[in-house]
């Protein structure tokens, strides 16, 4: 199907697959479809089963818009729970058209979950709650990850009941808009079809002796060769090792299960030239699960002592805190949690892991492939088989999972089936009422006023408003700052600092969260008082106060963070 075909449907208002290969367009279809809409006012909403993938498409995962988090069943008191979240209760009931990006990787009972909530908060028994639901993704790349007694049957979500209750529209984009002819893209397509040649094994064994440079990632199919290689490289340092061990509390299961979903190791030694790669999303640091980098030394920090100094491979270099991962109770308290610094070794990191990301060259070992699909997902991280270097193959690595391989058969039926069609139809009035349904505009001006708006910030992703934001909303739903950090993923003292910038540069009012007149003039007195002195270990390189010789002169000692939220109210 044509990119044109495919946004007609999705103007209309329809639930869409939107499914292709690698180099399809299936997100800059995507983005033409979000523009559309928010040049007409329409709430959308864009998530993704990843946050590698969320954040490619400026968005959050679906387990976080939609509340369900790692849950795969929701009672009727916990859907109660959730109504009472403010902040869920108005992005959901105000949702006209959700985006669902790598679908293939949320399991079917997630996407259940997701149908289910929508339900609730429309109060409606329409699929979905009657919200336009579009789903993009490709079903080759690797399943879900699922319980050990489940089959792929079980996982992927074109089984669930939802999808088939959404009856969505097929859109299997055909035409090719990766640049350059490279001869990757022809072998990919042979394998989506199953029809490899003997010209294509050799052109993929031929890379064995490419020079593919210095600067590439190593991909393997099991955690055992990626952790020797990252040993391996990690002893040739000869620079002393950091230890970072995780610090865990609550019960003591959930903490298993935390150690095993979490990316970040129990115990993480890091030396100065380390390659590493980020594993949780940050979007005020600058980074996103997935980011590479590497350790060019270490600072010691007023609040977490010695902290590892990463280069990111664009050239951002960061001081990398601890982030918190946890698991909440019905009544939103965290019931365990796991403390560790955001990064793993990364010379080496296993396929699964390297779903959602692209690769400007790679060194693949398919060797001991043991699940289908891995060959594919493996070599389609790539942008051109330039910058390809494969060690090895054995006879599974090219198999796709048969179960994938009918439903794109039939994927492909559906999509031909619609664009004939379709193609030909004059949609504009189902264009007109869908917007008029889901409350937007149709005033000319007013779209060619908010197109030129689009067109002027695109290209200019700006994740820090987009995270700022929903710290606003949760604030202003009567969350705490321990509520709010621990639902969003991110530190007390990060909320902190969005409450900061919000007041400074949207006025909003901080009042509610004063910690009262004796603490902020406990702390006041303290400042004024090291101001006046001007001692250098007082203050950062940058000129600003440090926290800790505030802390250690509070009676009774307060704790970092209570200072830094003090600090806002001193004049």
């Amino acid at each position: 199907m044509k990119q044109e075909t495919a946004l007609k449907l999705l103007k209309a208002g329809e639930n869409v697959f939107l499914t292709g290969s690698a180099g399809a367009g299936k997100t800059y279809t995507l983005n033409q479809y979000i523009n559309y809409l928010k040049a007409r006012k329409v709430p959308v909403a864009i998530t993704a089963s990843t946050g590698i993938a969320a954040t490619h498409m400026n968005g959050m995962t679906i387990h976080t818009w939609a509340g369900i988090g790692i849950k795969d069943f929701l009672s009727d008191a916990d859907l109660k729970n959730m109504k009472e979240r403010k902040y869920l209760k108005e992005h959901l009931e105000n949702a006209q058209v959700l985006i669902i990006d790598e679908i293939s990787m949320l399991h079917a009972k997630q996407l259940n979950l997701v149908n289910q909530v929508l339900k609730y908060f429309k109060e409606s028994d329409d699929a979905f709650g009657g919200v336009q639901v579009i789903v993009a993704g490709d079903f080759f790349q690797l399943p879900p990850v699922g319980k050990k007694d489940e089959n792929n049957r079980d996982k992927f979500c074109f089984m669930s009941e939802a999808w088939v209750e959404a009856k969505f529209r097929v859109c299997y984009l055909t035409e090719q808009h990766r640049q350059g002819n490279d001869y990757l893209n022809d072998i990919l397509n042979a394998i989506r079809s199953q029809s490899i040649t003997t010209e294509h094994l050799q052109a993929l064994e031929q890379t064995n002796q490419q020079n593919i440079g210095e600067t590439f990632t190593r991909l393997y199919t099991h955690n055992m060769d990626v952790d020797a290689i990252n040993f391996k490289h990690l002893n040739a340092i000869e620079a002393d090792g950091r230890q970072f061990d995780a610090v865990c509390d609550g019960n003591d299961k959930l903490i298993e299960t935390l150690k095993s979903s979490v990316r970040a190791p129990e115990n993480l030694t890091l030396k100065k030239n380390a390659k590493v790669m980020f594993v949780k999303n940050n979007f005020d640091m600058g980074y996103i699960n997935g980011s590479l980098g590497e350790v060019i030394g270490f600072e010691e920090d007023d609040d977490h002592g010695i902290l590892p100094k990463v280069k990111l491979t664009d050239g951002t270099v960061l001081v990398v805190e601890p982030e918190t991962w946890s698991v909440d109770n019905d009544a939103g308290k965290t019931i365990a949690s796991f403390q560790q610094i955001p990064l793993r070794l990364a010379w080496a990191i296993t396929i699964h892991k390297s779903q959602g990301m692209t690769l400007e060259a790679a060194e693949i070992n398919l060797s001991h492939t043991f699940e289908k699909g891995q060959g594919y997902v493996a070599i389609s991280r790539l942008k051109a088989l330039n910058g390809l270097k494969l060690l090895g193959i054995n006879q599974q690595a090219l198999e796709l999972d048969s179960l994938a391989i009918k439903a794109d058969r039939r994927f492909q039926e559906l999509s031909a089936e619609a664009e004939t069609h379709f193609e030909l139809i004059d949609l504009i009035p189902q264009h007109k009422a869908f917007i008029r349904h889901c409350g937007g505009t149709l005033n000319e001006t007013e779209i060619q006023r908010n197109e030129k708006k689009i067109a002027k910030s695109s290209g200019k992703t700006n994740y820090a408003t987009a995270t700022l934001d929903e710290t606003r909303a949760l604030f202003e739903g009567g969350y705490e700052i321990q509520d709010i950090a621990v639902e969003r993923g991110l530190t007390p003292a990060t909320i902190i600092n969005h409450l900061a910038k919000l007041h400074k540069e949207q006025g909003l009012d901080i009042s509610v969260a004063h910690p009262g007149d004796e603490v902020v003039e406990q702390v006041r007195k303290i400042y004024k008082r090291l101001m006046k002195r001007q001692s250098a270990e007082n203050f950062s390189e940058e000129g600003s106060i440090k926290l800790r010789p505030i802390v250690e002169a509070t009676n009774p000692r307060m704790g970092y963070d209570q200072v830094r939220l003090a600090l806002l109210f001193v004049e």
